[in-house]
């Protein structure tokens, strides 16, 4: 009922408020910015000083000399990443049994790298072991960087695992019923 009357009140004379609003005087829009010259003619004036010939710029020029040399080939090989089947492999050194993580099978890696198995294998190996198992033995054994190694043997550490033993015969337990 309220609605009813109120849709009364807003449709009262409304072809009337509407034409109101229509025969408004509309704000002027801001003037233009004004533009000075053609960009032709300026254009004009910096292609002639491009185009003209500047002796003492050019005698400059002349007396630049610049000798550039290839790097050593040896160099060039260790800085460059080899991509694809031109790239030195190594033999995987472990794996886990069956189909890891749905990948098929390696046979074999790129040097500097390792898979997630050697990873652990590798870690782990260091961690029961760490004086047999030093960076530079892992560096060695699978082809990788030492500083790459040291780095990956102090920041990951595979697996810790904490037997916590109870601290007293006085703590109090829940017993099952």
């Amino acid at each position: 009922m309220g609605a009813r009357v109120a849709r009364m009140f807003r449709n009262f004379n409304l072809e009337d408020r509407a034409f109101r609003e229509i025969s408004k005087e509309k704000p002027q829009a801001a003037p233009r910015h004004a533009v000075k010259e053609a960009p032709s003619a300026a254009a004009s004036d910096g292609e002639t000083l491009v185009h003209q010939r500047n002796d003492p710029l050019l005698n400059l020029l002349r007396s630049v000399y610049v000798e550039s040399t290839d790097p050593p080939a040896a160099a060039e090989a260790s800085n460059e990443v080899t991509h694809g089947k031109d790239a030195a492999r190594r033999p995987l050194k472990f794996t886990l049994p069956g189909d890891v993580f749905g990948l098929a099978e390696l046979t074999d890696v790129p040097k500097g790298k390792l898979t997630i198995a050697e990873a652990l294998k590798a870690l782990s190996s260091h961690q029961r072991q760490p004086r047999t198992w030093t960076p530079g033995k892992i560096a060695q054994e699978y082809s990788l960087d030492l500083t790459d190694t040291k780095a990956l043997v102090e920041f990951f550490i595979p697996f810790q695992v904490k037997i916590i033993s109870p601290k007293s015969d006085g703590t109090k337990q829940i017993q099952a019923s």
